[in-house]
């Protein structure tokens, strides 16, 4: 049986969570969604959607949907949604988890690899984060959940832009890329979203792509350029032939640029890129000892992998202290072979990282 895909939907009070939800589970898409929502708080999905005669955890939906509320473990609201899925008691086809406003993601992506029963019955589908444009800047200076939030999406929405100018809008983006390169980021409007662009994302699974926002690096280079005063190409996101291999990665969390990047917040990225093969042995044993020592810190770290001994790509990603790898496609005829990783954490010691990681490649 094809494992139940799960997305988590997060991000603060007032960010339009459920509005959000709402349109997913009232949208003629065919779809049963079961949605478990970690607290009735004042956010909880409206009665107007809800049959709540029922004293039961369970609640099932007019539109044949389910919501169900945890009082208890995540892990055992999983397994019994499973169980019940399984005796033909309940149906559904996907799971949409709704954290409250001040979770952390990460232990709710944990219990998903944690646990071997949920691990063979569902597969994380992407973490999605809502971000109030209005209150997000002061949100972010003041509360680490809400930069947590930001560092583990695969897919931000950035709601209530139409409150705020362009400009603003524009320094928001310019901030959320500096903590998260690697997560899209969309304005919406009273969460009218395209399903398709809410479900199947793909974002936690290991796949051959690493999408890093191209101007995230761009904009590294020419940092660079102007701080470090490295005479090269501003371009070669798309073409790196630098002779030192890791110069290219401290990325301007330090920016002069006016208008520009003025927080320095403690949930940053950096990107690692190198085109010597790794020993894997080596890598391994790195990746191993940084995740022991910086696991709490380290939200998501995903890489594609240019690795000694194989004719294909090595695929790897993480929350926290759980890593995992994979053997993706060949390389392609003429593609040029190269690693890329990107860290997303706390407070990491970027030094130490890169340079570990430059040791960990082939002389």
């Amino acid at each position: 049986m094809s494992l139940i895909p799960a997305t988590i939907l997060t991000g603060f009070l007032g960010s339009g969570k459920t509005t959000l939800l709402k349109r997913v589970l009232t949208e003629a898409h065919g779809q049963k969604i079961a949605v478990i929502e970690n607290e009735f708080g004042e956010e909880n999905i409206d009665n107007d959607i809800l049959v709540t005669d029922s004293q039961e955890q369970i609640v099932q939906m007019s539109n044949g949907c389910i919501c169900c509320t945890i009082r208890e473990d995540l892990r055992e609201t999983l397994q019994l949604l499973a169980a019940k899925r399984r005796k033909g008691l309940l149906q559904f086809d996907r799971i949409v988890i709704e954290t409250t406003g001040l979770a952390d993601p990460g232990p709710v992506a944990q219990t998903f690899f944690m646990d071997d029963e949920i691990a063979e019955t569902y597969l994380i589908d992407s973490i999605i984060t809502l971000v109030d444009a209005k209150h997000a800047q002061q949100q972010l200076d003041d509360r680490q959940e809400a930069r947590r939030q930001v560092g583990f999406a695969d897919q931000i929405f950035l709601s209530k832009t139409d409150l705020v100018s362009a400009d603003e809008t524009n320094a928001l983006i310019h901030r959320i890329k500096h903590m998260n390169p690697r997560a899209p980021i969309r304005a919406v409007h009273f969460g009218d979203v395209p399903l398709a662009e809410v479900l199947d994302l793909r974002g936690f699974n290991l796949n051959a792509k690493l999408d890093i926002d191209p101007d995230f690096l761009k904009e590294e280079d020419e940092h660079e350029h102007h701080d470090h005063d490295h005479d090269h190409d501003h371009d070669h996101v798309h073409d790196e032939h630098c002779g030192h291999e890791h110069h290219d990665h401290e990325h301007g969390e330090h920016c002069k640029h006016p208008h520009h990047h003025h927080h320095d917040d403690d949930v940053k990225s950096f990107v690692f890129r190198a085109e010597r093969a790794f020993d894997p042995a080596r890598l391994e044993d790195f990746l191993s000892a940084i995740v022991n020592i910086y696991g709490p810190r380290m939200l998501r770290y995903k890489g594609v992998l240019r690795m000694q001994g194989t004719e294909r790509k090595v695929i790897f990603q993480g929350v926290h202290q759980l890593m995992g790898s994979d053997l993706g496609p060949q390389w392609g005829e003429g593609e040029k072979r190269q690693s890329k990783m990107v860290f997303i954490g706390i407070d990491l010691p970027q030094d130490i990282l890169l340079q570990g990681l430059e040791q960990c490649l082939v002389a």
